[in-house]
């Protein structure tokens, strides 16, 4: 398990605006900003997986209790 999949969603979300906020000043050099933004597009990753997974829980916990119908975050009631 690698240290960015031990992170918490916020802890993620944080490093990935610093990321941004770096890459969008454009004072660092080319293999710098390769460098930073493949990082950024992992944290970018890890978090959805993250809401994903959230979104999985929450689909199964209704469909257990009995619940579910067409469950989607987002959706209005």
């Amino acid at each position: 398990m690698s240290v960015e999949e031990k992170l918490t969603f916020e802890e993620a979300m944080k490093k990935l605006e610093v990321i941004v906020d770096k890459l969008e000043e454009g004072d660092i050099p080319l293999e710098e900003a390769i460098s930073i933004y493949k990082e950024g597009m992992e944290l970018s990753k890890l978090c959805h997986d993250k809401l994903k997974n959230v979104e999985e829980q929450l689909t199964q916990i209704l469909t257990e209790d009995g619940r579910k119908e067409n469950f989607s975050i987002g959706e209005e009631e």
